[in-house]
């Protein structure tokens, strides 16, 4: 007995009617008995209590808009509207999956092949098929708004083709037409579509690029790239172009690389963006730093410092001079720390004066000042002027060179505050690389109070915190990791027998959401002062800074782990 049997069983249709149900279906739906069924005017929800009830598969009546594409995630777009299928839930990291036939074998297969490349079990509910369309709606977002823009494009080439009796397509293309599509109102609405679910997805970059064969729109989401839309070559250039004309670039420039920006509203939040243009082979490559001044200045106490690391800022900050530095890789937070600690100062009652390049977020009553390199003005030009204009308190973006860090240490040896940033990889490698860039120790010496370095980690989204017990290969890492830390300070460290881990769960697929920092840090006193005048080795200041008690950027992610705040794999990466 098949479904329309059992309805007739039940009196819902006459048995004359099924085979005339069959034809419209085949007609006009590609054989969907059900959307055939509500062109006749049946209950759709009387019609699903019975398929639940034939079929034996409990019925879900869901609310899309709870459903996130983070969950969407699971099931490929392409599976779902082949095979009639769609997550609507996870739970005890079982995936809930709804359907809309239970007699599709071919979808069920399909499903338990899913199921076992993700290594999740499943569940399946029957859903309407209204709700099954909504499902597949949210699936569109960005491709789906994008693609609509698309159709517009194809449509005013085709008709103005048309009109004056011409091929069609980008080959089709006249002088002149660039010009024309770069002002169109579909490549206008394509840039502002990657913009807002960029800055909705929490990007931090938006990467255009042409491949040769298809252009490709790239969102950095955590510190890791994903490809989020694939464009049609004939788009590529008015893209670009669009992008140009919002940062004030030239548009007849494209052998050198150009730098802009721009402001754009974005629910109701101003969202800055950085441009920078490359030449490449196929075509400019684009690069947008997004900047969110709501996200991008965090609360000191937000950054992920420990309250020993706290401490040693705070007291660092109640000096009336000296330097501070911040050590780390492109892409390691050391701005986000800067300013975090200008965000911490009183700047009414003290003169802040900031060198940047570039000037990321503008902060209230700090004079930040923009380097620009092509006409000389340098951090070492930068800083020289600075110190006419009665500063208290100076962040210089980096040093990078020995004349900027003479005349910043120069700086703080005539009473000014200093922050700045160095390249380096960990905190106890700061003096020996400032001896290097031929920085005199008896002048590193009196001056810096504070060495800083830094990674960023994922951090672990609250549905998905999973404690593990640590297991004895774990636990001989984790001494071993220990042992040359003074017992007096090993014994008040918050280790417990349990690390966490990041799994699935429905509001988070990958486990982790955000990043946070892990440092290392060490302060400059006396015996720290003697050490440095004798041209120290990195191990001498590490020996020293352990002896004081400086936990590593490794040993600080062990401890967020046993908190909850990082995954261990993290651990393996520092």
């Amino acid at each position: 007995m098949n479904f329309l049997e059992e309805l007739s069983r039940r009196g819902i249709i006459q048995e004359s009617q099924i085979q005339s149900i069959i034809n419209l279906a085949d007609e006009k739906f590609g054989g969907d008995i059900d959307d055939a069924l509500a062109q006749m005017g049946f209950d759709e929800k009387k019609l699903l209590t019975i398929k639940s009830e034939f079929f034996r598969v409990p019925m879900r009546m869901i609310d899309v808009k709870k459903i996130s594409l983070d969950l969407l995630k699971y099931i490929p777009e392409a599976s779902a509207t082949n095979y009639k299928f769609a997550p609507i839930g996870l739970v005890d990291n079982t995936l809930e999956v709804g359907i809309t036939d239970p007699s599709n074998v071919q979808g069920l297969d399909a499903l338990q092949f899913i199921a076992g490349k993700l290594n999740v079990p499943f569940k399946i509910f029957l859903i309407s098929k209204q709700d099954y369309n909504k499902i597949i709606q949210s699936y569109k977002g960005i491709t789906g708004e994008v693609d609509q823009a698309l159709s517009e494009i194809d449509n005013e080439i085709a008709d103005t083709a048309a009109d004056q009796g011409v091929e069609t397509g980008p080959a089709a293309l006249k002088p002149g037409e660039e010009e024309k599509i770069v002002e169109d109102a579909p490549i206008i609405k394509i840039v502002a579509v990657i913009l807002r679910h960029a800055t909705e997805g929490n990007a931090s970059d938006i990467h255009v690029e042409n491949t040769g064969d298809k252009v490709k729109v790239r969102f950095r989401v955590d510190g890791v790239l994903h490809t989020s839309l694939i464009l049609p070559q004939n788009v590529f250039a008015g893209v670009v172009a669009r992008i140009k004309i919002l940062a004030k670039l030239r548009l007849d420039e494209k052998r050198k690389p150009q730098d802009g920006n721009f402001s754009a509203k974005i629910d109701g939040r101003k969202i800055d963006f950085r441009v920078s243009t490359l030449p490449a082979v196929y075509g400019e490559k684009v690069e947008l730093r997004v900047l969110d001044a709501d996200k991008g200045v965090k609360s000191i106490s937000d950054i992920g410092l420990s309250k020993e690391n706290l401490a040693l800022i705070k007291a660092a900050l109640a000096r009336p001079y000296g330097l501070i530095l911040i050590t780390g890789p492109t892409g390691s937070g050391k701005t986000t720390t800067l300013y975090s600690i200008l965000n911490e100062l009183d700047r009414e009652k003290e003169n802040v004066i900031s060198l940047e390049d570039p000037v990321e977020y503008h902060i209230p009553d700090v004079s930040q000042s923009q380097m620009m390199p092509e006409i000389g003005y340098t951090f070492a030009a930068g800083l020289r002027s600075v110190l006419r204009q009665d500063p208290d308190i100076i962040m210089v973006g980096e040093i990078r060179d020995n004349e900027t860090a003479e005349l910043a240490i120069q700086a703080a040896l005539t009473g000014h505050l200093v922050f700045s940033t160095l390249h380096t990889n960990n905190a106890t490698g700061i003096v020996p690389r400032l001896i290097d860039m031929g920085v005199d120790p008896y002048l590193i010496a009196p001056t810096l109070i504070l060495g800083i370095a830094q990674r960023l980690v994922s951090t672990i989204y609250p549905t998905s915190k999973h404690a593990v017990p640590v297991d004895d290969a774990i636990k001989s890492m984790i001494e071993k990791q220990f042992a040359d830390l003074p017992d007096e300070i090993k014994t008040k460290l918050p280790l417990t027998g349990q690390i966490h881990e990041a799994i699935p769960s429905a509001e988070c697929p990958s486990g982790t959401r955000g990043r946070t920092a892990v440092f290392e840090m060490f302060a400059v006193d006396k015996e720290m002062e003697t050490t440095i005048l004798k041209r120290p080795t990195q191990q001498d200041i590490y020996a020293l800074a352990r002896r004081k008690g400086m936990l590593t950027m490794r040993e600080d992610a062990i401890i967020k782990s046993m908190e909850g705040t990082v995954p261990f794999i993290e651990v393996y990466n520092l």
